[in-house]
């Protein structure tokens, strides 16, 4: 019979490749829309505002602890939050971030200053030692960045993208001032993500959003060496990092090499799949958000049928991506029921 573990260490332990009583579990984008008592925060405050107000952050973060405990809380935050202390004007309405001044230039790159986490972006680590205190090991503690070709594409773009043609004209009209500026946020990410290991997360995760946007040989010169040297400088710390693409399947094996504990897969690709393309390999996923609009019946099979496909072992239990705004909170818990045996 296996000691019962804490959720702190049950999740750590399945980041780690180890046998856990069952597999930890928690939702990308947890603290959110879909939850009224954030909405009433975000009546009174900016969402930048809101990430930079400790308190109010704190609050957020722990919403979704207090109403469905899950394994994980993660800090309340954004991937442009560093990208903001880099000197680039960064706003967000409702039509996603917008950027004043789009970095295309080798000048533009130059222009792009280093920083001090726990200077410019201070209010993260003190929302990190804060949330430390507050779920001890009720909970593991996880920080994230965006990743060096996402923060990059946003930069290069002006904001969000459908085609992405701006950064993809620039990888062959200006590849060297490319390169300079992944160069640098793969140094700031680095930095970035190790101030918040030491300020008390216990992993964190990398978010490459667009990675997937990229071909396989296109990743592998592009995102992969810049993912794989922040990653590399975080090793001294001990903790795991996991790391996400959307789209993950085509640059699969690539991904693998990043040097990432956890692969977090979406919903394109089956678990099971993942597992016999990198068998031993930490996953995380991968369950597709828009299912969470069906009944908790059917929410419990998928999940049900997501933990079956990877046997339990090595395996988180999340998302493919961030849960939608509009998603009925009886489906989150049936999630976190179906997880727990309890469906």
């Amino acid at each position: 019979m296996m000691e019962t573990i804490t959720p702190r260490r049950r999740f750590l332990d399945a980041a780690r490749g180890l046998a856990v009583d069952r597999p930890p579990a928690w939702m990308m984008r947890q603290a959110g829309r879909y939850l009224p008592e954030y909405r009433k925060v975000r009546e009174r405050l900016s969402f930048f505002g809101l990430c930079e107000d400790v308190e109010a952050a704190v609050e957020v973060s722990l919403q979704p602890f207090e109403r469905f405990r899950p394994d994980a809380v993660i800090l309340f935050s954004d991937i442009l939050v560093p990208i903001r202390a880099m000197g680039a004007p960064v706003e967000i309405d409702d039509g996603g971030p917008k950027l004043g001044r789009p970095v295309r230039t080798a000048a533009d790159v130059e222009a792009l200053r280093g920083f001090d986490p726990e200077g410019e972006t201070r209010f993260v680590m003190d929302i990190l030692r804060s949330l430390r205190a507050s779920v001890g090991d009720s909970a593991a503690l996880l920080g994230f960045s965006g990743a060096p070709w996402t923060l990059a594409s946003y930069l290069v773009e002006g904001g969000g993208s459908r085609n992405f043609t701006v950064i993809k004209r620039m990888m062959t009209r200006e590849p060297r001032a490319l390169r300079a500026l992944l160069t640098k946020l793969s140094g700031m990410v680095a930095a970035y993500l190790a101030a918040q290991l030491e300020a008390g997360a216990d992993s964190v995760q990398l978010f490459d959003t667009w990675a997937g946007e990229l071909s396989p040989a296109e990743y592998r010169e592009f995102a992969l060496p810049y993912v794989r040297d922040a990653i590399a400088k975080l090793e001294r710390l001990g903790k795991p990092v996991i790391y996400f693409v959307n789209g993950i399947a085509g640059i699969l094996e690539a991904a693998a090499e990043t040097g990432a504990n956890v692969l977090s897969i979406d919903w394109r690709c089956s678990l099971g799949e993942v597992r016999r393309r990198l068998p031993g390999r930490a996953l995380q996923g991968n369950l597709d958000p828009a299912l969470l609009f069906g009944t908790p019946e059917s929410v419990a099979a998928r999940v049900a049928e997501i933990m079956a496909e990877t046997g339990g072992l090595g395996h988180i239990v999340n998302l493919g991506h961030g849960i939608l705004p509009e998603t009925p909170i009886e489906s989150v818990s049936a999630y976190y029921d179906a997880v727990r045996g309890k469906s």
